[in-house]
């Protein structure tokens, strides 16, 4: 081989590196760009959100575009009247700093424990002030307010009566009272009492169940 065919052949060979390397970089930035703009979802509520795999499965529905985080906390309750609000958590603090492009609201389930009852009438006043919250973050978060699913008996301390003819009604009414739009799991889950082994709590069945409510509703 000449010296003038050896001298291209080094040549090619450059550029080829050369437009490899540049490849693999635009790749490698794309994918950080990507991973970047992944659509963050917080999911808020009580032990129905975080000891269930409910964030989980919708985790799987919305698949690699999204981010979701779980931020349940179990025995906590929408009423600032309670020994243990959503508010007062370090759950909800995690939940803003997470600065969401989406948050799920499931609470209320709590509140219709019989010692809450005289709270009532701050209840939706209190669901707004959560809402005002998320909505007054930088990230300007879409909310969707949920029905928590049925409660199916009191074993829990918690009264089904209560918890059907008062607190879905205020939850409802916030929901109208701050203009967002509701993801209705009560009337979806209210023919699988046996997904709830407890009366409150639903098992992997219910969680997908859940999830998949509103999976529907943010696609």
């Amino acid at each position: 081989m000449n010296k003038k065919k050896l001298r291209l052949l080094v040549i090619g060979l450059v550029i080829l590196l050369v437009s490899s390397g540049i490849a693999t970089f635009a790749v490698l930035a794309g994918n950080k760009k990507s991973s970047a703009e992944k659509i963050r979802v917080a999911c808020v509520g009580d032990s129905i959100t975080e000891g269930t795999g409910y964030p989980a499965d919708l985790s799987m529905l919305l698949g690699a575009n999204y981010t979701v985080g779980n931020f349940g906390v179990g025995g906590s309750t929408v009423s600032l009247n309670s020994q243990n609000p959503y508010m007062n958590t370090s759950a909800f603090q995690k939940a803003t700093e997470f600065q969401p492009n989406i948050v799920i609201i499931m609470l209320g389930t709590n509140d219709a424990h019989p010692d809450l009852e005289q709270y009532n009438g701050s209840f939706v006043d209190d669901y707004v002030k959560l809402v005002a919250a998320f909505q007054a973050l930088a990230s300007k978060p879409k909310i969707w307010i949920v029905l928590p699913p049925p409660v199916f008996n009191n074993e829990s301390g918690i009264s089904p009566q209560y918890f059907v003819l008062t607190v879905i009604p205020s939850i409802e009414q916030a929901a109208k009272q701050t203009d967002l739009p509701v993801i209705n799991v009560y009337s979806a889950l209210a023919n699988y009492s046996d997904y709830f082994p407890d009366g409150v709590h639903p098992n992997s069945e219910g969680a997908k169940l859940i999830a998949n409510e509103i999976y529907e509703a943010i696609i």
